[in-house]
């Protein structure tokens, strides 16, 4: 397999004008690549290239449109992590409070194995799960103002403190290893069963690390599915093979999520945000009709009728 060489900024314009994109200001167009990396500016090339020739972009396309995308990305990404930092911030307190009220406030008694499934096909997964959280605090536990201040001056982390030092993937598993009646209670303060809020901690847990390492999100793709609902129905979304065509694997299933675990405020302002991202989009981009990039992302055309679905 041939490797790849390095290209200056004249070549990597070449490049593009040579796969048929219209570049106006090539000087621009060279400080952007410079400021923003070609890779990840061409990473959103697929949304414009030819149907029959993948290695062509549709005729007209310019780099004002390409760029536009790449921005629409960022800001679309920064808006989704807001949010999801809102909801990890929700889930740790909520859990927190419901461990530290029925096993006590000192890790000797929350982390105790015996308040956890008693499932023997979970017992190696509790055991893991449990060092991980301890290796956290030995690792994290000084590094923080706050857990610093209770292991200097008590001995012990609160569990209120130490959630502080946790990431998300270790509360989404922590959450994972709770007795069944320990999951159905902070699972109800969502109106949700254990089992799906389980699959929505894991997908925001991935979803939180996708944002925060400006990975493309635009046409993400989960791993898993997340169960029909009733926004699905009632937004009147279109099957193939009695599955929705979209919001099962894909952003607008986060949208979903979102909805079900934000304050109705909080989801509104967040549609909002996004709403006046893609009318930014649609005013930068004429190649590509808006539907097609929605439908890309896994919006229905109708999608803002969410926000006001009870």
């Amino acid at each position: 397999m041939k490797g790849k060489i390095f290209r200056t900024l004249d070549e990597q314009i070449e490049i593009l004008e040579n796969k048929g994109l219209i570049i106006d200001d090539v000087e621009y167009a060279k400080e952007i690549l410079f400021r923003e990396n070609y890779f990840f500016i061409s990473g959103y090339r697929h949304l414009f290239m030819r149907h029959n020739d993948k290695d062509r972009f549709i005729k007209g396309t310019t780099f004002d449109e390409l760029y536009g995308m790449f921005v629409f990305d960022r800001m679309i990404r920064n808006i989704m992590f807001k949010y999801t930092l809102i909801v990890e911030n929700n889930i740790k307190s909520i859990i927190s409070y419901q461990m530290s009220k029925k096993y006590g406030f000192k890790e000797k008694d929350y982390l105790n194995p015996k308040n956890f499934t008693h499932d023997p096909l979970k017992t190696r997964q509790v055991r893991d799960i449990l060092e991980k959280t301890r290796r956290q605090i030995r690792v994290n536990g000084k590094e923080h103002t706050a857990t610093m201040h209770y292991l200097t001056n008590y001995g012990y982390i609160p569990m209120w403190i130490l959630v502080k030092v946790l990431s998300f993937g270790i509360v989404s598993e922590l959450f994972n290893i709770l007795k069944n009646e320990d999951k159905s209670d902070i699972a109800k303060v969502y109106h949700l069963n254990a089992d799906t809020l389980s699959i929505y901690l894991s997908l925001l847990s991935n979803l939180r690390n996708v944002c925060a390492h400006e990975d493309v999100l635009y046409d993400h793709r989960t791993q898993r599915d997340i169960p029909d609902c009733k926004y699905h129905e009632q937004l009147g979304i279109e099957k193939t093979d009695d599955e929705y065509i979209f919001g099962k694997n894909d952003l607008f299933a986060m949208i979903i999520i979102l909805k079900q675990m934000l304050t109705d405020e909080e989801f509104r302002e967040l549609a909002y945000e996004i709403g006046y991202e893609i009318d930014v989009l649609d005013g930068r981009v004429d190649t590509v009709p808006l539907i097609s990039i929605l439908n890309r992302i896994g919006f229905p055309e109708n999608w803002r009728d969410i926000i006001d679905i009870e």
